[in-house]
Order: C-alpha cells, then sequence, then structure tokens
C-alpha cells in the first residue's frame, strides 16, 4: 500500500484505499485536534473459557452406579451449539462470516484499546451520494469516476462496560459480487458521513449512530457491509445485506 502526503489545504485527514492498492493521506491546519478522534489501536478479543460441568444441588444426594453397571459412566452434558451469550441479554454473538439483513442488529464483542463491551451493530441502510460530495476532501483524479456510499449504522450498548469516547469503526463497504469497495477513511468533520466517537455515559442501552465512507465506479455499487473490527478479521467478519 502506497501513501502519499499532499499539500496542508485539504480540509480533512484522510485515507482512500483499496485492498493492496493505494491510500492516500492529506490534512488540514487542524489536522492535531482532528486526529485525537482516531480510534486506538484494535486488541484480540477476550477467548471464553469451557462451559463449566453441572453440579449437584447442595443437599441432594449423588446417584450411586447400579449394581451389575461397573464401569458405565455418566451421559455426557450436551457441547454447547452456537455462540456464547451476550452480555445484557442481547442473545447470541454474531459468528465470523455471518449474514444479517439490513436493518437486522448483530450482537458483537467490542474491543477498542483496553475497553472491552457488548454492542448490537446495525446496518441501518448504505445511501448513494453524489460524486460531487468528494469535492471538500480534495481527492482529485483519484475518485474520479467513482460514486460515493455511505454506510450508515447505530451502535447500542448491551453490555455492562462504559464505552464513553470510543470509536466502533471497520466498517467496510461490499460490491454485488461480495468484494471489497474502495474505503474512503475520514478523520474530522465530513458532514455527509459523520463517525464521531461514542459520547460520554454510553453505558447501558445506549445508542448512537455512526458512518462509514466508501466509493464504487459507476458501472457497479455497494450494495453491503462487513465490520471486521477484533475478534473479527477481514473477509470473515459480520456482513449485511
Amino acid at each position: 500500500m502506497t501513501t502519499i502526503r499532499t499539500g496542508r489545504t485539504a480540509p480533512a485527514f484522510i485515507v482512500l484505499a483499496a485492498v493492496g492498492a493505494l491510500a492516500l493521506t492529506a490534512c488540514n491546519d487542524d489536522s492535531s485536534s482532528d486526529a485525537a478522534q482516531t480510534a486506538p489501536p484494535t486488541a484480540a478479543a477476550p477467548t471464553s473459557g469451557p462451559a463449566a460441568a453441572p453440579t449437584t444441588p447442595a443437599g441432594q444426594a449423588t446417584p450411586s452406579t447400579p449394581a451389575g453397571s461397573a464401569g458405565a459412566s455418566s451421559p455426557a452434558a450436551p457441547a454447547p451449539t452456537g455462540s456464547a451469550p451476550a452480555a445484557g441479554g442481547g442473545g447470541p454473538f454474531a459468528t465470523p462470516g455471518q449474514t444479517f439483513k439490513i436493518g437486522q442488529p448483530a450482537q458483537i464483542q467490542f474491543t477498542s484499546g483496553s475497553t472491552k463491551g457488548t454492542v448490537a451493530l446495525t446496518v441501518t441502510s448504505i445511501d448513494a451520494g453524489d460524486p460531487a460530495d468528494l469535492e471538500p476532501l480534495k481527492l482529485g483524479d483519484k475518485v474520479k469516476g467513482l460514486m460515493p456510499y455511505y454506510i450508515r449504522y447505530s451502535i447500542t450498548n448491551t453490555g455492562t462496560t462504559d464505552l464513553s469516547h470510543t470509536s466502533v469503526d471497520h466498517m467496510k463497504g461490499l460490491l454485488p459480487d461480495g468484494t471489497e469497495a474502495q474505503e474512503v477513511m475520514v478523520i474530522g468533520n465530513f458532514a455527509k458521513c459523520p463517525s464521531p466517537s461514542l459520547p460520554k455515559g454510553f453505558t447501558n442501552g445506549q445508542t448512537a449512530q455512526s458512518c462509514s465512507l466508501a466509493v464504487a465506479p459507476a458501472a457497479t455499487k455497494v450494495t453491503g457491509a462487513e465490520y471486521w473490527g477484533s475478534p473479527y478479521t477481514l473477509g470473515k467478519g459480520v456482513n449485511w445485506k
């Protein structure tokens, strides 16, 4: 991936990237304050431990092995199926590669730096924009012939951790054939697609809105989205179509 630094006239710090292709970086005179909105490094999510074996209730005698059945073992507890239940009663966690309908929430184990929690993530819409929308980003020929798409999603805290000032990003656009759309990451203010950090006091039950910007050639369009933040990976994330 090639990085190009332009002059200090662009109004936002942006990166335009296609996997294995290109990246463009630009910043304005306010970049020192805007850069503070960058999400902290993603850490690996904790691995769930094995399910505990059932115990005998207090005061109840443990059944003895009937005579003549020596060597017979007790029936094994059935292995759990699906993902572990999400904290806060939000249902099972989404599995890598699982696909949801647009508008359908997915329970996510969320990690931002040292902060770990649980959120319900919902892609609410994928809206086509106008090429002129990209002019304030000063990308020039890098986006010539490309259409912007706004992937809008909601985040609801379904766990017990205060997620104040963290960022839920790592959301990419998908083309009709399932390949990744080019992504434009904006650090700063872009009114067409705001992606602020979660507000102060973002505790259980609180909901916020965010947006991810993708671009695609006019001959195709962005029809889906993939969340690939930890513990998921790019290409093995959670999808919406």
